[in-house]
C-alpha cells in the first residue's frame, strides 16, 4: 500500500532553520500526531505539506503524488485546517459548506447530503442557517473542520484542531476524527494537548529544532525515554529536555 505521506530532506529557513532536513513517513489510514515545543517547526512543516508554503529544499509525496511538481493533484486528496478558524462570516454553515464543495467540484446533491451529515455529527445542525459571524470560536472551529471534510479527502492535516473548544465540543471532534480514521482516512495533527495524542494517535513524531527527534508508538517512545510507566507528558519532557 502506498504511504499517505513521505517527506524527505525538507528544509525551510527564516534567517535560521525552521525545518531542518526533515524526513518522515506517515502510513495510509494512520492517525499520526506531530508534537514539539513552540518553535519546533510543526506548523511550518504542515503548511509545506498542505501546499501553502514552498520549501527551500526537499521532497513531499502524498499518496505517491509529487506534491511540489503536481500541487493541484496533491491538494485534491488533501485537506488542511489551521488553528485560526477562517470563515466567510456572512454565510451560514450550510452556505459555507456548499460553497467549499463547489470549489472542489462536488456534485450539488452529494454536497448537500455531506454537509447535512457533517453538521449533524459536529453538533451544528441547529445553527445551520445562522450566520457564522455569530458563532463562538469553538463553533467556528467545527465549521472549518466540516469544510475540510466536505470533499472527502484521503489525507486530513490539522493544526491544533481543539483550540477554543470546550470539553463537550472537543469530544465530538475527537469522535469525528476517530471515525474518519476507521474509514481509512489518514489524519495528521499537531496538538499541545498531549492526552489527545496519547489516546488517539497510532504513532507520534516529536519535532525539536526543526528535526525529527523521536518517532514511534507510545510504547516505543516510553522505552526510548526510559519512562515505561510514565505518561506521554513524561516522555515528551524527557526527550525534549524541557
Amino acid at each position: 500500500m502506498t504511504d499517505a505521506l513521505v517527506v524527505a530532506g525538507l528544509c525551510k529557513s527564516y534567517g535560521r532553520p525552521a525545518v531542518d532536513r526533515l524526513s518522515l513517513t506517515v502510513r495510509a489510514g494512520e492517525f499520526y500526531a506531530l508534537l514539539g515545543p513552540n518553535g519546533a517547526g510543526k506548523t511550518t512543516t504542515l503548511r509545506m505539506v498542505a501546499g501553502l508554503l514552498k520549501p527551500d529544499a526537499g521532497s513531499i509525496r502524498i499518496f505517491g503524488i509529487d506534491a511540489l511538481a503536481e500541487p493541484t493533484l496533491a491538494k485534491q486528496v488533501t485537506a488542511w485546517a489551521s488553528d485560526e478558524p477562517l470563515l466567510y462570516d456572512r454565510l451560514s454553515p450550510m452556505e459555507y459548506l456548499e460553497f467549499v464543495a463547489g470549489l472542489w467540484g462536488v456534485d450539488p446533491k452529494a454536497a448537500r447530503a455531506r454537509a447535512e451529515a457533517l453538521l449533524k455529527s459536529l453538533g451544528l445542525w441547529d445553527q445551520r442557517s445562522d450566520r457564522c459571524e455569530t458563532f463562538s470560536r469553538g463553533m467556528k472551529q467545527k465549521a472549518v473542520l466540516a469544510g475540510a471534510l466536505i470533499h472527502e479527502p484521503r489525507l486530513l492535516i490539522l493544526d491544533e484542531p481543539l483550540t477554543g473548544l470546550d470539553a463537550g465540543a472537543a469530544r465530538v471532534v475527537k469522535g469525528v476524527l476517530a471515525d474518519r480514521v476507521r474509514d481509512g482516512v489518514t489524519v495528521i495533527l499537531t496538538t499541545h494537548i498531549l492526552e489527545v495524542a496519547e489516546r488517539l494517535a497510532d504513532r507520534i513524531g516529536i519535532l525539536h529544532h526543526g528535526s525529527l527527534l523521536a518517532e514511534g508508538t507510545l510504547a516505543e517512545l516510553k522505552d526510548r525515554a526510559g519512562q515505561g510507566q510514565g505518561t506521554l507528558e513524561d516522555v515528551f519532557l524527557e526527550l525534549t529536555g524541557a
